[in-house]
């Protein structure tokens, strides 16, 4: 995955001379995950420019650069790290479009490595989807699949609107085959994949994998689970989800954000307002705990787990 958005970044930038790179470490060193390995190199400094540690400002820099016809894509170095910028973000960045009556888009793409499971301290492992999923005028996307790294990001480059893009960073080791040239499923589509018939399992992100691997798992249980990828949290995809979930009649959400106030419970909600005649038991959530982020030999107890996916399942049986 990790080479898939060198990749993104690598071509939008030779399509268009208006993409910038910013942040922390992002030139000669290629970012903390390499993830912007080599663009200094073939692009100069002046496109792939390292800045202070300095979230707000680096954020500044980038609304003035978009102001004046730039694309820049922000690099926020880790998921905490981007809270310093919160106000430019809420205050500038998702209002100007509608400050301007359209006349003044931003079109910046705010890369953050986000989540845990790689054995991160405080600070280093946030699941922080709910604050930008609730600011509107952002748009948020998570891709869970390498295809997805490649070609979601591109779209959010090319987007007129701002993007947080949320990059799994456990998952920056995923494998998989690339084709550049393949289509991908655009911003605010969700995925099926895989499908089932006793419940649905909604997810997106770092949870993906998780999913599929509880859904293998329940075959042992007699359950034939669904695994849907929601991609896009904003905008986001109702008409897929709500026909899944009609389809089968129970969901479960799965993420590594804190349950209460989390993205699981807007969709959770959404979810019963449009399919409540279709569902034979409560829409459940795994999520992590409500607690700040443990010690790195605690978060295996924090991250949602087959078992606790598989336990929702049962309860979701029990219920009809």
């Amino acid at each position: 995955m990790a080479q898939a958005l060198n990749a993104a970044l690598r071509d939008e930038m030779r399509a268009d001379p208006t993409v910038h790179l910013l942040g922390e470490d992002v030139g000669t060193l290629g970012g903390v995950f390499r993830i912007t390995d080599g663009l200094a190199a073939e692009f100069g400094a002046d496109r792939c420019l390292d800045t202070p540690l300095a979230e707000a400002g680096i954020l500044g820099t980038a609304i003035g650069m978009a102001m004046y016809g730039l694309r820049p894509v922000v690099e926020m170095q880790f998921d905490a790290f981007a809270y310093p910028a919160m106000e430019q973000l809420v205050s500038h960045v998702a209002k100007m479009r509608n400050r301007t009556a359209g006349q003044l888009p931003l079109p910046i793409t705010v890369r953050v490595p986000y989540g845990g499971g790689i054995g991160g301290v405080e600070h280093h492992s946030d699941s922080s989807e709910a604050y930008y999923a609730g600011t509107p005028g952002l748009h948020v996307v998570t891709p869970a699949t390498v295809a997805d790294a490649y070609g979601l990001l591109r779209a959010s480059i090319a987007s007129d609107d701002p993007v947080i893009f949320l990059e799994p960073k456990r998952l920056y080791w995923a494998k998989d085959q690339l084709d550049p040239t393949a289509a991908v499923e655009p911003i605010g589509r969700a995925v099926l994949r895989r499908p089932g018939s006793s419940a649905v399992l909604i997810t997106y992100g770092p949870s993906l994998p998780v999913c599929l691997e509880a859904a293998e798992a329940a075959r042992a249980e007699g359950w034939d689970l669904a695994v849907l990828d929601l991609r896009s949290l904003v905008p986001f995809d109702d008409a897929t989800v709500a026909a899944v979930v009609r389809s089968v009649g129970r969901a479960v959400v799965v993420h590594e954000a804190t349950g209460f106030g989390g993205v699981g419970a807007e969709i959770a909600a959404r979810v019963t307002e449009r399919c409540f005649h279709h569902l034979a038991a409560p829409v459940l959530r795994v999520t992590g705990f409500d607690i700040p982020y443990p010690p790195p030999m605690l978060e295996h107890h924090h991250l949602p787990g087959v078992d606790r996916i598989l336990d929702a399942v049962a309860k979701l049986q029990w219920e009809d």
